[in-house]
């Protein structure tokens, strides 16, 4: 059996439609209903209504990504109470609606950061990159959030100012945006403003509290999951690392380890993100994936090249620091197990995460990381690579 090859979706306002990732050979959809705000109930009719119009194109709306959390939910304050309740009764909606599986991360006021959005490759096409000098240089000279240069040493100050004062005006406007590009689904800058308010909620939240935290969320919510049939896939950091003096708890092996022991339940699993997984520079992914792989629910296939001072940019999907041989090979090996158990979760869903923005592409708007034709090969890619794994070990 082949892993279910599925392809992002952020809905009818998405330039890529439904006929586009059906003709990219993707059976299955992962999406969400991005225009209602984290902390708000998703009815049950909005659920169905998104349903039928994926089923009518011939794909399945294999897992929701993402039911996003409420930031009062995380620094536990507000009306974090009300907000739980709201996700709970969500993850009912989706279970009466036949949904599954639910993607979602507890990342601090960003879902992911990076400082270029049109990093050049050597091809011509664009990719995403994180470069920590240019990050250093936005939270000190630009945000100029309070204490920020107490979280870096002397030499990373200095790259950074020097950084910084070679950026003209559109370098430092862009820069700004990139980091600023706010919740997935959405094309919504914060400002800086925003930003600085944001940040301010989690001052005196240490990464212990942060943690306790996360927990207190996973022992209210997985078994309103275990009740409605909804398994819980956690989605790393990213990148997986501190960064505007925000906790970072879903970063490594360590942090995996223990939020899935905190509540022992098949419900209670993991986004496997290889690409922000592989990023964090003592991160192991192949022998990670192996170590957890009964509990992975939904897979993000990505690759990327790390630099040494913690900077890196999204690379081909076979190309990398990634071993993606190995990581399909863990994947189906996995697959297979289930189906030897009689696992109804047998089949493994994955998707092309992000991928370069490449020839028609270059000339369209799109979401960063979202244009079709870079994922269309990177699906491509990643299919052949897993027939030749499936005929030469699994035949």
């Amino acid at each position: 059996m082949k892993l279910e090859q599925a392809w992002r979706w952020y809905g009818p306002d998405d330039p890529v439609s439904l006929l586009d990732i059906k003709q990219a050979g993707a059976s299955a959809v992962v999406t969400a209903l991005h225009h209602i705000p984290p902390g708000q109930v998703w009815p049950q009719e909005e659920i169905m209504d998104r349903g039928k119009v994926v089923r009518e194109s011939g794909l399945n709306w294999s897992i929701v990504e993402s039911v996003a959390v409420h930031e009062d939910i995380k620094t536990r304050t507000g009306s974090y109470q009300l907000y739980l309740d709201n996700y709970k009764q969500t993850l009912e909606n989706l279970g009466i609606c036949g949904i599954t599986t639910v993607c979602y991360n507890f990342m601090p006021v960003l879902d992911w950061t990076r400082t270029h959005l049109n990093f050049q490759m050597k091809s011509g096409s664009l990719a995403l990159r994180f470069d920590r000098n240019a990050l250093i240089a936005f939270d000190c000279f630009v945000l100029k959030r309070p204490d920020a240069h107490m979280d870096f040493n002397e030499d990373q100050l200095a790259q950074a100012e020097q950084y910084f004062k070679q950026l003209g005006p559109k370098a430092r406007i862009d820069l700004q945006r990139s980091i600023l590009m706010g919740l997935p689904g959405t094309v919504e800058d914060f400002s800086l403003d925003d930003f600085s308010t944001s940040l301010q909620a989690y001052r005196g939240i240490s990464e212990a509290t942060f943690r306790e935290h996360f927990y207190a969320f996973l022992k209210e919510v997985i078994p309103t999951a275990e009740k409605a049939g909804v398994k819980m896939a956690v989605h790393p950091d990213d990148p997986p690392m501190p960064i505007f003096g925000l906790p970072r708890i879903v970063s490594n092996e360590k942090d995996l380890e223990q939020l899935l022991e905190v509540v022992d339940s098949p419900y209670n699993g993991i986004t496997f993100c290889t690409g922000s997984l592989g990023a964090g520079a003592d991160n192991d992914v192949t022998a990670m994936i192996k170590k957890f792989s009964n509990k992975i629910h939904f897979v993000h296939l990505r690759n990327i090249i790390k630099e040494p001072n913690g900077s890196f940019y999204e690379s081909d999907h076979l190309t990398g620091d990634v071993d993606m041989f190995n990581i399909i090979r863990a994947l189906l090996e996995e697959q297979q197990q289930r189906i030897d158990e009689g696992r109804l979760d047998s089949r493994i869903t994955m998707r092309p995460d992000h991928g370069h923005q490449m020839l028609d592409d270059l000339r369209k708007q799109t979401y960063p990381g979202y244009s079709a034709i870079g994922r269309l090969r990177g699906l491509g890619e990643l299919r052949g690579l897993e027939l030749g794994i499936e005929k030469s070990f699994f035949s």
